[in-house]
C-alpha cells in the first residue's frame, strides 16, 4: 500500500463524513481513525495477529518483534517538488529496481522542477528495498521517495 492509496483513504473519510476505515491488501492492514478531528493512522501487519503454538509462553507481539527485520533503511527524500521519474524517457529502462544494488553516485532517479530535469544521485551504497512514488507522480520537498538497505 502506497501513499497515494493512504490519500484516497483519507478522502473517501472526508467526503463520506466516517470516523474510522479500515483495509487489508496483501496482508497488510490500514485502520484509519479520526481523533479530535485528526486523522490516525494505524498501520499493522498480519504477523501481529500470530498466534503462538499451544504449550508456548510466547505472546503475539513477542512473535512478531522476532520476525521483525533488525535492518535501519535508508531513506532517500526528494531534494525539490517536482515530477517523479523512475527513467530518462518513457521509452527507456528505470534507472533502478527493487532489489538492485547501487552505489555512491548512481543516478537513482528524475525530479523535475520548472521544465527543468534534476537527476537524483545517492549519496550511499545501498540495495533498493521500496520505491514510494509511482513514475509521473508529484512530489513534495522532504518527501521520502525510495528505501535503502545499507550495504555492509
Amino acid at each position: 500500500m502506497n501513499l497515494k492509496e493512504i490519500e484516497e483513504m483519507i478522502k473517501l473519510m472526508n467526503e463520506n463524513k466516517l470516523e474510522e476505515i479500515e483495509i487489508e491488501k496483501n496482508g497488510l492492514k490500514v485502520r484509519l481513525k479520526k481523533e479530535d478531528n485528526q486523522i490516525k493512522q494505524v498501520i499493522q501487519d498480519t504477523a501481529v495477529n500470530y498466534q503462538p503454538a499451544q504449550g508456548s509462553n510466547q505472546t503475539a507481539q513477542e512473535a512478531a518483534k522476532e520476525q521483525e527485520p533488525l535492518r535501519k533503511l535508508i531513506e532517500i527524500k526528494a531534494p525539490m517538488v517536482g515530477t517523479f521519474y523512475r527513467a530518462p524517457a518513457p521509452d527507456a529502462e528505470p534507472f533502478i529496481e527493487i532489489g538492485q544494488e547501487i552505489k555512491e553516485e548512481d543516478t537513482l532517479c528524475i525530479i523535475e522542477a520548472m521544465k527543468l530535469m534534476n537527476e537524483i544521485k545517492c549519496e550511499t551504497a545501498g540495495r533498493v528495498v521500496e520505491i514510494l512514488v509511482e513514475s509521473g507522480h508529484p512530489v513534495e520537498f522532504g518527501q521520502t521517495i525510495i528505501l535503502l538497505e545499507p550495504i555492509a
